[in-house]
């Protein structure tokens, strides 16, 4: 299946690629990658591994000679640091998300100021040739 581009990437007013500092690239790599559906099945694999191995294998298999005697604990401290961490990558991804958005909406307003312009250009133009329109019926 091919990968979906983020299509922001591809919008003018959004700076992308090397116009980007280091950790703007990797809070949207971060964003990209642990806000996906593949993020989520490797994260509940590992868990279940981990849980085969250490109810399964370890304490079946080696019977009192176990890696952790006490597994369930140790996973809980690993979940509780990684939810720690999942809290400031949450934050980085949508501080990227406001960045990405204000781009855009800045981009937006220039694009309406110069339609303006254009618009009101073309109504002064509109304006002269009426008024030559409305003379040259006069002078007839």
């Amino acid at each position: 299946m091919a990968r979906r581009e983020n299509l922001w990437d591809r919008h003018p007013g959004v700076r992308s690629g090397e116009q980007l500092t280091f950790g703007q690239r990797a809070a949207d790599v971060m964003r990209n990658g642990m806000g996906s559906w593949t993020f989520v099945f490797i994260f509940f694999g590992i868990l279940l591994a981990w849980t085969a191995a250490n109810t399964l294998l370890l304490s079946r298999l080696i019977k009192g000679d176990e890696f952790d005697p006490y597994p369930y604990i140790l996973l809980n401290l690993f979940l509780s640091m990684l939810a720690a961490v999942q809290a400031a990558a949450l934050l980085i991804a949508a501080k990227r998300a406001d960045q990405i958005a204000s781009e855009l909406a800045v981009h937006d307003a220039r694009t309406d100021d110069e339609a303006k312009a254009i618009i009101e250009e073309v109504l002064r133009h509109t304006s002269e040739i009426l008024e030559r329109v409305e003379r040259l019926e006069n002078k007839t």
